[in-house]
């Protein structure tokens, strides 16, 4: 029974010390894409930095502008919004493939709407406090697909892009 438990203990240390995290401590990755919102057609650019094998800090910037008809005018509508999130990646617990990288955490942000001064319905500018949850699929050891779903910030519906590690 001894040997049982330390085969079985060497071997879960083995996998967890050889598996790789999704992006290695003091490494940056890129993300552009687009995004879903009932606002537009937001795009964005972010950078994740490895803090830990298994978290990530990053920030992010998005610009999206769309036409609304309110009260029979016309008026256009730029929203721009800087966010920081943290990451928690599943990959080491879960023990998943090193293509695939599966995440989430809280985000924080701040949301700019510029309007004509004419108008008068509920658009304003504030501070943004969610989460998320998402995930990428690397087709290569440098590019990769990512998908993401969250509430409270720029995106609430979801984005999807791609991610270049740098």
């Amino acid at each position: 029974m001894k040997k049982l438990i330390l085969v079985v203990a060497v071997t879960l240390i083995s996998v967890v010390s050889f598996s790789q995290s999704p992006l290695s401590v003091g490494k940056n990755q890129l993300n552009v894409g687009v995004g879903l919102s009932e606002w537009g057609v937001p795009i964005y650019i972010g950078l994740d930095h490895g803090i830990s094998r298994d978290l990530t800090i990053g920030g992010e910037f998005s610009f999206r502008s769309y036409n609304e008809n309110w009260n029979n005018n016309d008026y256009k509508h730029n929203i721009i919004g800087i966010s920081a999130n943290l990451n928690y990646h599943f990959n080491t617990v879960l023990n998943i493939p090193n293509e695939w990288d599966f995440y989430a955490g809280p985000n924080l942000g701040f949301y700019s709407w510029s309007s004509p001064d004419d108008y008068t319905g509920d658009k304003n500018s504030g501070l943004g406090i969610g989460v998320q949850i998402g995930g990428r699929y690397f087709i290569s050891n440098k590019i990769g697909l990512n998908f993401e779903f969250g509430s409270g910030n720029a995106f609430s519906g979801g984005k999807l892009g791609l991610t270049f590690k740098l």
